[in-house]
């Protein structure tokens, strides 16, 4: 059983949902289990899969690894709490 987990390695994130992709899940967030080396933009993709209606905010959502800007290819570690930044609207 150890062995199984050692030679399939899993990286668990959160993903702290906010706008259009907290309306979507109906959720705050998930606990993702993804495989090591799965860059960030990953979890668009499998947010816009499962629902299609976001892919109108792939080219403008911007992504935060542990409370800091990334780049959309940055690869994921265990323990990373990610972050879908969609654009926001709003004035005073």
């Amino acid at each position: 059983m150890i062995e199984d987990l050692m030679s399939h390695p899993s990286v668990t994130v959160t993903v702290k949902l906010f706008a259009a992709f907290q309306e979507a899940y109906g959720v705050p967030e998930l606990v993702l289990q993804l495989a090591p080396q799965t860059p960030v933009s990953y979890i668009l993709d499998v947010a816009i899969s499962e629902y299609p209606q976001l892919q109108q905010w792939r080219d403008l959502t911007r992504f935060g690894v542990n409370l800091e800007f990334v780049n959309p290819d940055t690869y994921l570690k265990d323990g990373d709490e990610v972050v879908l930044i969609p654009p926001v609207s709003g004035g005073c």
